[in-house]
C-alpha cells in the first residue's frame, strides 16, 4: 500500500483460511492473537469443554491438568467436525480462579504448545464464580474455521 510504513503495517501471519492479525500499536500478544480473520472456510462452533472423562467425571487435581483435559476434549470435538488445532480462530477460557490460572500460565502455555503448536487464536480468559460441573476449574469454548 502506498504511504504505509513498516511501523504502521499489521503483523499478519497467514495460512490458508485464517490470518492472525496483530497491529503494531497494541501491546505484543503473548499466547494469543489480537484478531483472527477468516479468509475462507466453514465456521465450527465448539461447545464449552471441561476436564470430563468418557464416564462424565471431572479428572485432574489442578488447573494445569484440567486445562489439558479440557483442551484435549475441545480438540477432539473440533477433529470430529473436520477441524485441526491450527483451525482454531477464537478461544474463550472460563476459570474459577484467575489468580491460579495466572500462576500456572507458563505450564498452561506448555500444554498449549504440545497439543496445538505455535498457532494462537484470538483469546480471552474470563473469571467465573463456578462452572456447570462443580468440580471443574476451567472450561474452554471456541470457534474453528475449516478450510
Amino acid at each position: 500500500m502506498s504511504g504505509e510504513t513498516a511501523e504502521s503495517r499489521e503483523d499478519v501471519t497467514a495460512r490458508p483460511g485464517l490470518e492472525r492479525v496483530n497491529p503494531p500499536h497494541l501491546a505484543p500478544p503473548t499466547g494469543f492473537s489480537h484478531a483472527v480473520r477468516a479468509t475462507s472456510g466453514t465456521m465450527v462452533f465448539l461447545a464449552g469443554q471441561t476436564a470430563l472423562d468418557g464416564a462424565g467425571r471431572i479428572v485432574g487435581d489442578g488447573i494445569v491438568e484440567q486445562f489439558e483435559r479440557a483442551l484435549a476434549n475441545l480438540l477432539e470435538a473440533a477433529a470430529a467436525s473436520g477441524a485441526g488445532p491450527s483451525d482454531l480462530a477464537k478461544l474463550t477460557v472460563f476459570a474459577v480462579d484467575i489468580a491460579d490460572y495466572r500462576r500456572h500460565s507458563r505450564a498452561i502455555g506448555q500444554v498449549w504448545k504440545r497439543l496445538v503448536g505455535g498457532d494462537f487464536p484470538a483469546m480471552a480468559v474470563i473469571g467465573a464464580t463456578r462452572l456447570w460441573d462443580e468440580a471443574a476449574l476451567v472450561e474452554l469454548e471456541g470457534i474453528a474455521v475449516v478450510r
